[in-house]
């Protein structure tokens, strides 16, 4: 196959990329001069993905929650029973996998034998090997996994947070499913979920580090399975959600040493993907940074009155159907933190926004862009993310460029709607 090359003029990177007979959708991006080498193969299939319809079908098929985590774990099973971590420790790869809510991601970090473990990465996500005994097994492992979380504050905090903010959406259901969900997984339905979401016209691999093209690209052309490519998209079915919160508040007791809090707000913006996410994206970047940064009024005085410490942060998450702001950390009075944010977002909201901390913050979140290029994990991370919401990174400048001082000031009164803000406690027991 041949590949298409582009160059990003302002950061001189070069990305080769193209898409297989078999759908796969490769981007290879040489990184001459770095020693660690990333490959990620990824499926456009998470936690959230369990009303669907196979294309070519006409029926609904709706399954377990946690099962797209489920599948991620069995994925390691071989039908020889060796170990698949063994054959990367072979040629020294660190390999490893993740479930999101929107993705699921098999991956290795290697500084040698990078095609040694390229093919055995392609290989091993390409050969599903399930049976019921095995997946009874699994039931316990993973059963074990949902407890642990059930004591872990910080996984409590985050979802008790989604579910004050959402409804329906399933955005708001943990990952790995409930102790219930996933005792009616069976080998036919990881089955149903591979063949569907593991086809490769569903799945991209990024490899990224110093690289040869054509020898990277004949790799994996040499371990691509047969594979018949979906003629049209999967049918993914999701409730509506409304664009009021499910609650404001929500408080649990859980072993910790202080209360730790996660506030935010809803964002009802959305149903739309491409650069039009990408420059909200940006937009909300720098709002989070001019709001709620190191240098911001509102850091200082919670800081200066004792109010938080050093793991204060905050974020802006997306995807095309759902998306959030949160802000989370460690406080003796979470409440009053709240309240003093609130009080702030007031304010902007009575004065306006200043146009000399958004020109300087702008440039700080193109720093961050910027440093993204130098972490290989980090920018495959942000690149894969970003094309499973039809974004390339590669036009990150060019949208950049065109977010305006207005821009910025219209999403700040869109986004923090003071009836769309919640507030999540952790308390000690």
């Amino acid at each position: 196959m041949q590949l298409t090359k582009k160059e990003n003029k302002i950061t001189e990177e070069q990305i080769y990329f193209g898409t297989h007979e078999s759908g796969l959708n490769i981007y290879i991006m040489p990184k001459r001069g770095y020693k660690k080498t990333y490959a990620v193969f990824a499926t456009k299939y998470g936690s959230v993905d369990s009303k669907f319809i196979v294309p070519g079908e006409d029926t609904v098929t709706e399954v377990p929650d946690g099962i797209a985590h489920f599948l991620e774990h069995k994925m390691f099973d071989q039908p020889d029973g060796s170990n698949v971590f063994d054959r990367f420790a072979k040629y020294g790869g660190n390999a490893n996998a993740f479930t999101s809510f929107n993705m699921t991601a098999y991956l290795f970090s290697a500084t040698s034998n990078v095609y040694n473990n390229l093919e055995t990465l392609l290989n091993y996500v390409q050969s599903p090997y399930f049976t019921d005994e095995s997946v009874q097994k699994e039931q316990g492992i993973i059963g074990q996994e949902i407890r642990m979380y059930d004591d872990n504050a910080n996984w409590k905090v985050f979802f008790n947070f989604l579910g004050c903010l959402y409804q329906k959406n399933p955005v708001k259901l943990e990952i790995a499913g409930t102790i219930d969900s996933i005792s009616k997984i069976d080998s036919k339905l990881l089955y149903r979920c591979y063949n569907t979401f593991y086809n490769l016209s569903n799945m991209t691999l990024f490899v990224i580090g110093d690289i040869d093209v054509e020898e990277t690209l004949k790799v994996i052309e040499s371990n691509i399975l047969k594979n018949e490519p979906f003629k049209e998209e999967i049918k993914r079915i999701y409730p509506e959600e409304p664009k009021e919160i499910a609650k404001a508040y929500v408080e649990q007791k859980l072993s910790v040493a202080m209360p730790i809090f996660m506030m935010g707000f809803k964002d009802t913006d959305t149903g739309y993907n491409g650069n039009r996410l990408l420059k909200k994206n940006i937009e909300m970047s720098i709002l989070i940074e001019m709001l709620f940064g190191r240098g911001s009024e509102v850091y200082k005085e919670l800081y200066e009155q004792g109010l938080i410490n050093e793991r204060f942060d905050a974020e802006y998450n997306m995807q095309p159907d759902y998306a959030y702001t949160a802000i989370e950390g460690e406080s003796n009075d979470p409440q009053k933190v709240y309240d003093i944010i609130l009080k702030k977002i007031r304010s902007v909201r009575e004065k306006g926004l200043s146009k000399d901390d958004f020109e300087r913050i702008k440039k700080v979140v193109w720093g961050d862009y910027i440093r993204t290029h130098n972490d290989v994990e980090d920018y495959a991370h942000s690149f894969l993310s970003l094309i499973f919401m039809d974004v390339d990174y590669f036009d990150y400048y060019d949208v950049y460029k065109a977010v305006t001082f207005e821009d910025v000031a219209k999403r700040f009164d869109a986004h923090f709607d003071e009836k769309n803000a919640v507030l999540s406690v952790i308390n000690p027991v």
